[in-house]
């Protein structure tokens, strides 16, 4: 029974990731609180009877599946986005300038926030208290489809300059770059709080953290990336080999195989293999603009990347009914409440009111646009992935109260963020259509 019951879900699971981003796309209502809402309503029936479904015990299984989810995700942020990064180019670094005030300042803000929050009003243990704020801080809007940019452009088909692509939307641009970076760069604070809850005080491990975990590991993650990123891009598009041209074959596969060898590669030689994968997904983009095989490519991913985060979610939601939100109270609850309605929005307009570019050169938003991006730091299944792994590399004896909690914010964010996300972009848009430009 139990197995059958396991097939049945995810057919179900299939069958609605085909079939609820068309019949939802004229509400306001997003997939994912559909699948939520639908997950817990299958976890009040016999169907889950027998499935383990114990974050806590079964911490391995979730841990897996929401880091296949998230590597699935980075590949397709990647290939999706169309603005370059030319490593020697400051205009081109100013053009994302947004993301690097986000990463910079917002981030670790909204982690300082949370865990002062945690350690310092609610009493939580420093350890559990840093781990809360990192495990909250990376975002997901994938789980929110209107605030993330689309597949990859043409430039050439589409009459537009290279370095003009998606600069006629910079919240969208922003918001999925970001999420795009701190899937990986959350990685250091998590091993901070880890180190912290086994093995001492930050003057035990502080120097090997700033050494290591914050600037070595994300060096070799990047560097990783970009030499996969490098070799494949030279393989697919420009081999001496036409068997190897896979472009020229349009087979699209070659994006799964770069997730996996750029994830591997980076994990071996001890990097991030988040920022790995991410930075490999640019480098392939960044190797031919012109080329309808980055479409081909990201289609793939971007339909396995829908599949398995509604699996997360509809498992979330089974969870949700048996016992996730068992150990929620109303500390708990204040956290999720403040970082989704103060921290964030208040860090997010902190960091790209810092030395803002004007809002008409690449790079620029204007007030209503700072506003938007600043809100919409939708928190989903990163949050997931980084407390399961957090609890089985050390003991928090927190561990229950933290799965509630980190559940109720992700359940949260999905549901404002999924219920505003429509309207608010829509309105943009308009206002950039009315306009002939950005949206002030």
């Amino acid at each position: 029974m139990q197995s059958d019951a396991i097939f049945l879900v995810a057919g179900l699971c299939l069958l609605l990731a085909v079939a609820l981003p068309r019949v939802l796309g004229k509400v306001a209502l997003s997939p994912p609180i559909v699948l939520v809402a639908i997950g817990m309503v299958i976890g009040l029936t016999p169907l889950v009877d027998g499935i383990p479904l114990d974050p806590v015990e079964g911490g391995t299984v979730v841990e897996h599946l929401t880091e296949l989810t998230i590597l699935i995700a980075l590949m397709g942020v990647g290939l999706a986005l169309d603005r370059p990064l030319f490593i020697r180019s400051r205009a081109s670094w100013r053009a994302w300038s947004p993301t690097w005030r986000l990463l910079a300042v917002t981030m670790p803000l909204c982690i300082g926030g949370v865990a002062l929050l945690g350690w310092w009003v609610l009493g939580i243990a420093p350890a559990a208290a840093l781990l809360l704020g990192a495990v909250l801080s990376p975002t997901d809007p994938v789980l929110a489809s209107d605030v993330q940019v689309g597949g990859p452009a043409d430039p050439e088909r589409d009459g537009l300059d290279a370095e003009e692509v998606d600069e006629d939307d910079e919240v969208r641009f922003a918001l999925t770059s970001e999420a795009g970076l701190n899937d990986g760069l959350a990685f250091p604070f998590v091993y901070a709080a880890i180190l912290l809850a086994s093995a001492g005080t930050f003057a035990d491990w502080g120097l090997k953290w700033v050494t290591w975990y914050l600037v070595g590991k994300v060096a070799i993650g990047v560097l990783a990336g970009l030499g996969v990123g490098w070799v494949l891009g030279k393989v697919a598009f420009r081999s001496w080999s036409s068997s190897l041209r896979l472009a020229e074959q349009n087979e699209p596969l070659l994006a799964l195989a770069a997730l996996l060898t750029a994830y591997g590669v980076g994990e071996v030689a001890s990097g991030y293999g988040f920022l790995a994968v991410f930075t490999c997904a640019m480098t392939v983009r960044a190797a031919e603009r012109h080329h309808d095989y980055q479409r081909s490519m990201h289609e793939v991913v971007e339909r396995l990347e829908r599949l398995f985060t509604l699996l997360v979610l509809l498992l979330l939601g089974v969870e949700l009914t048996n016992g996730l939100l068992a150990n929620l109270d109303w500390q708990g609850v204040l956290v999720g409440l403040a970082l989704v309605f103060v921290f964030r929005p208040v860090f997010g307009l902190v960091g790209l009111g810092i030395a803002p570019r004007h809002q008409n050169e690449p790079g620029g938003l204007g007030p209503r646009e700072r506003l938007a991006t600043a809100f919409f730091g939708v928190r989903g299944i990163g949050s997931l992935y980084y407390l399961s792994y957090a609890l089985g590399k050390a003991e928090f004896p927190e561990a229950r109260w933290l799965w509630s909690t980190v559940a109720f914010t992700v359940v949260l964010s999905v549901f404002v963020h999924g219920v505003t996300a429509t309207p608010v972009m829509e309105w943009l848009d308009k206002r950039r259509a009315e306009t002939g430009a950005r949206a002030r």
